[in-house]
């Protein structure tokens, strides 16, 4: 049995997809508010794409050995914002939306790369590891999108959910918060429950991966369809 949550051979590739992924999320939080208004992340150094800037590495060494990590929050004070509820709650939708991004830009890359014949000549164990590359940071990506979505704090659709809860909720929320901090992480260590919980949700990543590689497909019919497509379709995701 592996002491680790991934294959260990493969742990190189996710180390740099999750050093990527978690910069881009942080980053894209900081540039976000330093855009609107608030400097304090600015002043922190974390309007930048440097992984130093945004991993904690207890958070890092957690996704490898369980499967679940975190990176450093960034700091965001809404009363700097014009509109702090409509600019804070972009600010927070950002991470998330940056992991999206960060998938289908990658595969359009791939599938830009593959209507130029690169692929063409390269080994067979070359384009294995470019398939494996291809659906770890798809899934990563996808699978932070859809985490950090989770209406419970510290994440960040919990921060989108709390602007529009009254105060006094806001407040019972605050005070019970290690508490359901605690209970949630229950929730994602012990198999039997993340599977019956965050599983269902997890599981949308193969329909949104399917709905990329679908617009994919049909953006390069022209040079015969796309290889990401050929590629979630041969591994069944």
């Amino acid at each position: 049995m592996s002491f680790f949550w991934f294959p260990i051979e493969h742990l190189p590739i996710i180390i740099l997809i999750m050093l990527i992924a978690f910069s881009v999320h942080e980053f894209a939080h900081a540039w976000t508010a330093w855009k609107f208004g608030d400097n304090t992340a600015y002043l922190e150094g974390r309007v930048t794409l440097n992984p130093r800037a945004h991993l904690d590495w207890i958070g890092m060494l957690f996704l490898v050995i369980a499967g679940f990590g975190w990176a450093k929050p960034v700091p965001v004070r809404r009363s700097k914002f014009k509109h702090p509820r409509l600019m804070n709650i972009i600010v927070t939708a950002a991470g998330p939306v940056s992991n999206l991004l960060l998938a289908f830009l990658f595969l359009l890359l791939i599938d830009i790369l593959h209507a130029f014949h690169v692929f063409d000549n390269v080994s067979g164990d070359f384009l294995n590891n470019v398939v494996i590359f291809i659906v770890y940071w798809s899934q990563i990506n996808m699978a932070l999108f859809l985490f950090n979505l989770i209406p419970v704090p510290p994440l960040d659709g919990y921060r989108i959910v709390e602007e529009f809860l009254p105060i006094r909720l806001r407040i019972k929320i605050q005070e019970a918060g290690q508490w359901i901090t605690f209970a949630f992480l229950l929730i994602v260590f012990v198999p039997p429950l993340r599977d019956s919980t965050i599983g269902p949700l997890m599981s949308l990543r193969s329909p949104i991966g399917h709905g990329m590689t679908w617009i994919l497909d049909k953006l390069f019919s022209s040079s015969g369809g796309s290889l990401t497509k050929a590629i979630f379709d041969s591994i069944g995701w």
